[in-house]
């Protein structure tokens, strides 16, 4: 019998020729992760057990990018527990403010997450580096504590869904449209403890901006992982970038799929997730009238170079909404840069947005955006649950830049086309 891509990774790292799912295997891993919130409780866990070494100074990343740029005396200590351990451990990767970028963005830019690797990270949306052929997935501190001391960390290998999207998409439609719609179809626990295989004559056109974006929403199904195969399209990003050999995997034509979900997607519309869960989607034609009174454009999911031109684009010559707030945050340093170079950001800031440096802040109601009682707002991020950008009493509709740019000029959920 044959393996999907993701059993052939886990098996190799397994040092077996075969797995299959409900197993439960040790693993050796390429690569792990933390940020200022969850890296915090990892570092003291491995200063009680007394350890002077970890596993390997060039696996592990430490990346403050939650309250960051620090927002109060809390946020700073955790991050100042970040920076003193890297230097007392020598860990080479530790992203100071300035060169940092919300991680799931910033790594893949830095050549670290790679084909064929097995990548653990404690934050759930460790699932986005699939869309590079790597089998990644979120942890806990504790796990992650282990992993930076050993090398090493066990999975039960999940069952494998494949997901087939056909057709050509309609102008306006993102990979943002498609995994809302996906989750729409599945449920928030569709595919819990499962991997998600994203396929497709569809996805062969998405740049990999764009697939990032549909691998770090697997979560929001509950799987494990999702995971594109390798094609020209992750080599041209990946060679020129990576920081170490790779080897990438496909799936084999009698892998085992315990569901297979085959989409035509040719007229399909802009989505839009109404609270307070990522499955409650709707055609962005449903959704008119909705009032809101903030557009966040940004986040590990649409924060990339792409997300800022497609809203720079769009609200050129416009301007926002008086009774709204736009807050557009480029994802790494470069992007800002990049942005900054080409005008996109001078754009944004005549039409009467705010135009920051990197940083998670409004995803998760950190700070840089919280909503007060009450309160809408369109977000290009992943989560929309109760309270996630604020006060329990506020709202968040989850859609693509695209959405949210043109709901920022007309002050309510609206379609690209209304503005154009």
């Amino acid at each position: 019998m044959g393996m999907t891509m993701s059993e052939k990774i886990l098996a190799a790292h397994a040092g077996r020729d075969f797995v299959e799912p409900g197993e439960i295997i040790d693993v050796n891993v390429d690569f792990c992760l933390g940020n200022d919130v969850t890296a915090p409780i990892s570092i003291q866990n491995i200063r009680k057990l007394g350890a002077k070494k970890v596993w390997d100074v060039e696996r592990i990343a430490l990346i403050p990018d939650h309250f960051t740029p620090n927002k109060d005396i809390k946020s700073a200590e955790q991050v100042k527990i970040l920076r003193d351990f890297a230097k007392e451990y020598g860990i080479k990767y530790f992203f100071e403010m300035g060169r940092v970028g919300v991680e799931h963005v910033l790594l893949p830019e830095e050549g670290l997450t790679l084909p064929g690797d097995i990548i653990i990270g404690a934050d759930s949306h460790t699932c986005t580096y699939g869309a590079f052929g790597a089998f990644s997935t979120g942890v806990g501190s504790t796990d992650l504590a282990f992993t930076m001391l050993t090398g090493k960390t066990w999975f039960k290998v999940p069952e494998q869904m494949k997901f087939i999207y056909k057709g050509k998409l309609n102008k306006w439609v993102s990979s943002k449209d498609l995994i809302l719609y996906t989750i729409g179809q599945i449920g928030v626990d569709g595919a819990l403890y499962r991997s998600m295989e994203f396929t497709g004559d569809t996805l062969k056109s998405l740049t990999i901006d764009s697939r990032a974006t549909m691998a770090n929403m697997a979560i929001e199904a509950g799987a494990k992982n999702g995971i594109f195969a390798v094609d020209d399209v992750t080599l041209d990003y990946v060679k020129p970038r990576a920081k170490r050999a790779f080897k990438a995997y496909d799936s084999d034509p009698d892998a085992k799929y315990v569901e297979v979900h085959e989409y035509d997607v040719s007229k399909l519309e802009p989505q839009v997730s109404f609270p307070h869960l990522p499955e409650n989607t709707k055609n962005v034609s449903d959704a008119a009238n909705v009032k809101i009174d903030q557009v966040f454009v940004g986040a590990c999911t649409n924060g990339k170079y792409e997300d800022i031109e497609i809203t720079a684009n769009l609200i050129k010559g416009k301007k926002v909404h008086p009774d709204v707030r736009l807050i557009v945050i480029p994802a790494t340093q470069s992007i800002w840069l990049k942005a900054m170079k080409n005008g996109l950001a001078e754009i944004i800031v005549n039409a009467g947005g705010v135009f920051s440096t990197p940083t998670c802040g409004p995803c998760l109601g950190g700070h840089m955006g919280i909503l007060a009682k009450g309160e809408r707002a369109v977000a290009t991020s992943n989560r929309n649950f109760v309270g996630r950008m604020g006060d329990p009493g506020s709202e968040v509709y989850l859609a693509s830049p695209a959405v949210a740019t043109a709901s920022a000029v007309l002050g309510r959920i609206a379609h690209p086309d209304e503005i154009k």
